[in-house]
């Protein structure tokens, strides 16, 4: 049977080491996202929303508590078991981008798929790429790309795959008022092509709205998890 629960955090916590003394970054989470579900992480910088993200994606490791992702438990996979579940089951968007330099649109998206023994990756990249509105753009470098182009090669790259889970870190942060709005537009409509679960930080009020439900983090913990009603889709 499918397991409907995507993510599953209880008691996580995550302490690290500064000069100081430890650091008590994530304070004692509890969180459970089904699939399918669009759920905004919400709070000032510093509040732990980037690091609860680390946690999920198995870049980081939990000091205690149990972090359980599409019913896989990450606490006990060493290094190469956890990049191959990245691989084969996360999608990741970051504010930066971060394409290949020394690739093309096409090789940044197919790469990934090479790696998990995907079949025709090069035609499946450029099936999304053309999804994204990148169709003649295939052998143009980052360089060669605008920031928008390079967010929308960097979609492509996490759908390709057909994730499970799409993790999504202010992935319009780097983009202009109107170039965030368009790729803002392509994520929700392949999430709900799709159907992949999505979890979104973002210090944008609206966007955040636009999800299913809203989590708000303060000083590493869980302050509100609200349903919105009416997202806007």
């Amino acid at each position: 049977m499918e397991e409907s629960k995507v993510i599953q955090l209880e008691g996580v916590r995550l302490t690290l080491s500064a000069a100081s003394g430890p650091v008590e970054i994530l304070r004692g989470l509890d969180l459970e996202i089904e699939a399918g579900e669009t759920v905004s992480i919400v709070g000032p910088s510093g509040s732990g929303k980037s690091s609860m993200m680390m946690l999920i994606a198995g870049l980081e490791r939990a000091t205690a508590g149990r972090v359980q992702i599409d019913g896989t438990d990450l606490t006990n996979l060493n290094e190469d078991a956890l990049a191959r579940f990245r691989r084969d089951r996360i999608g990741i968007v970051f504010q930066d981008f971060h394409l290949i330099p020394t690739m093309n649109a096409l090789e940044n998206v197919a790469v990934p798929l090479e790696f998990a023994a995907a079949p025709d990756p090069f035609a499946r990249a450029a099936e999304v790429l053309e999804q994204v509105g990148l169709g003649q753009r295939l052998t143009h470098f980052p360089w060669q790309l605008s920031g928008g182009e390079q967010q929308r090669v960097a979609l492509a790259r996490a759908f390709a795959s057909g994730p499970r889970l799409l993790l999504a870190d202010e992935p319009t942060g780097n983009l202009d008022g109107e170039t965030g709005r368009q790729v803002i537009e392509l994520l929700f409509t392949l999430q709900r092509k799709q159907g992949t679960t999505l979890l979104l930080i973002t210090h944008d009020p609206a966007l955040a709205e636009r999800c299913d439900r809203q989590v708000r983090i303060l000083d590493g913990r869980i302050e509100a998890d609200s349903r919105l009603s009416a997202a806007a889709q």
